[in-house]
């Protein structure tokens, strides 16, 4: 599962992937402090923005892999 977060006029950035439940792999600049990620299987995961300011407006995207 991959989270993505696009700010407005620029690319598609990964904050965090995640290959099971419990671990998580955050890009530089991001991190589970502020962007928390819960996934309960395999076909759902939710995350959450903590402490929303301006500079975190941007479309996010969630994509599954099955590999």
């Amino acid at each position: 599962m991959f989270w993505y977060q696009q700010p407005p006029r620029n690319g598609l950035k990964l904050i965090v992937s995640s290959s099971t439940w419990s671990h998580h792999s955050y890009e530089d600049g991001y991190s589970e402090a502020k962007f928390e990620v819960t996934r309960q299987n395999t076909d759902y995961s939710l995350m959450t923005i903590k402490n929303v300011t301006a500079q975190d407006a941007a479309t996010y995207f969630c994509a599954a892999s099955d590999r």
